[in-house]
């Protein structure tokens, strides 16, 4: 069954999850990482035997031929030797069937879908988007969703009634609930309450909002796991009333630590990630004591010790890792010090991501047609490392365009080296200048302004 193709927007609520219900959750996701990696398995045998038959030599070497005709052998090709959604899922459910344990912690469509999952993830190499597949250990499958809401993971709840009209102005104070829904997670057997703040506009708009199908995930949070359900519900997401988007022509210019934009009113040079805790020292401090503590119990996983002559001084350094070492002892003080790190990147990663949303709403304010250059901000990562780490510019790039055409605007780029906006003068001249030169001194005399912001209002 396709699935609709209407607008959609994700609700998430946390799971009241005790002791009993947590070992259950666990053990059907066990289930679902074991088959779906079968199922990934069985779709990259089938994948190089596509690549290796003859229609789909032929469609990668027809140069003349229509796309129709390219089309058709490429499906051939797939038909032959059975690589298709419908093929993997229906395997998945075989395979499913013949273990007696899947068979019983696996409804139905969480089986299929383990099929299409894998699916999905293999055809992306055989045409080139992606390089691999990554087959999921215990620590890296943390999510299991249905196909609808009727069967398999549902949630089931009651509409809430509310005594006076919604209203989008004074949404803080509208919403007050006569008689709050009593929402259910149910899957199988198992039946888990969400914890719902009913005071909150966001998440009532999504419990009122119709449910497409529901999606179990799991996260650590201060070194325990957390249990979400997330309701993929259908239609468009609650906009707050301070986050309105108009219509208008905004010219960006995207650096390392910081934003420049111009719009038809306004401008500015915004910070990507403002006041954003980095927690350098502690994660370093961290670090180190891992790798203490790794040297201490895997001696022999190490080189020996060496002294290095540094200018005058007679350096001792630390042995390399040996090529080869795959048996390692973690202690228990490393474990828990690994998760301590973890957690840290974690509210690292939250905070910036929060800070640049709000940073994507403030330039949605001005205009919804956004005009860029094209920046590679994997080569800055590369370059620069941590200096962007908290600050996180493709992020920041990839949500205004998600934001900015899901408002019904276009977000253009064009490439830098035609362009070289920040070296272009007002007479069209074309004067090279250092990165380090931050002030743009035009040639005809205008008043000087900042280089990013006048890149920004060239483009």
């Amino acid at each position: 069954m396709a699935r609709s193709a209407t607008p959609s927007f994700v609700t998430e609520l946390p799971l009241k999850v005790d002791s009993r219900q947590e070992r259950e959750l666990s053990a059907r996701f066990q289930a679902a990482r074991q088959l779906y990696n079968a199922c990934l398995n069985e779709a990259l045998v089938r994948m190089n035997l596509v690549k290796n038959c003859e229609s789909f030599k032929k469609a990668k070497k027809l140069r003349g031929g229509t796309k129709k005709e390219k089309q058709d052998l490429f499906n051939q090709a797939r038909k032959q030797y059975r690589f298709s959604e419908f093929d993997l899922g229906s395997f998945a459910t075989a395979t499913a069937n013949n273990s007696k344990w899947i068979k019983e912690k696996l409804g139905a469509h969480e089986k299929i879908n383990m099929g299409v999952r894998a699916f999905k993830a293999v055809d992306k190499v055989l045409f080139g988007i992606a390089k691999n597949v990554r087959f999921k250990p215990t620590s890296r499958f943390k999510s299991v969703e249905s196909k609808t809401n009727a069967t398999g993971i549902t949630v089931k709840f009651e509409q809430t009634r509310n005594p006076k009209k919604f209203d989008k102005k004074d949404y803080r104070n509208s919403i007050t609930c006569s008689a709050r829904a009593s929402i259910e997670v149910v899957w199988g057997k198992l039946t888990i309450n969400p914890v719902v703040d009913w005071t909150n506009p966001v998440l009532l708009h999504g419990i009122k909002s119709p449910v497409k199908y529901c999606r179990i995930v799991w996260r650590i949070l201060n070194g325990k796991r957390r249990w979400y359900i997330q309701l993929v519900n259908e239609g468009l997401p609650f906009q707050k009333p301070t986050n309105f988007v108009k219509n208008g022509t905004i010219g960006l210019d995207l650096n390392i630590s910081n934003v420049a934009f111009v719009g038809d009113e306004y401008a500015g040079l915004l910070p990507f990630a403002e006041k954003v805790p980095t927690y350098e020292r502690e994660i370093k401090a961290l670090q180190q004591k891992m790798q203490r503590s790794m040297r201490m119990h895997n001696p022999d996983n190490f080189e020996p010790d060496f002294d290095k002559q540094v200018g005058n001084k007679l350096v001792k350094k630390k042995g390399k890792v040996k090529k080869g070492a795959k048996k390692w002892k973690r202690t228990k003080s490393y474990i828990k010090t690994r998760g301590k790190k973890a957690e840290l990147e974690r509210r690292k990663s939250a905070y910036s991501k929060s800070q640049n949303r709000k940073l994507v709403n403030d330039i949605l304010r001005h205009g919804n047609r956004i005009k860029t250059e094209r920046v590679s901000v994997k080569g800055w990562q590369k370059r620069y490392g941590k200096a962007i780490s908290g600050k996180s510019p493709g992020f920041f790039q990839a949500e205004l365009a998600r934001k900015a055409e899901s408002a019904g605007g276009k977000f253009i780029k064009f490439s830098t080296q035609t362009t070289a906006l920040s070296q272009t003068h007002l007479d069209g001249s074309r004067i090279k200048k250092k990165l380090s030169e931050r002030v743009h001194r035009d040639v005809t005399g205008v008043q000087p302004m900042h280089r990013d912001l006048f890149s920004a209002s060239a483009g």
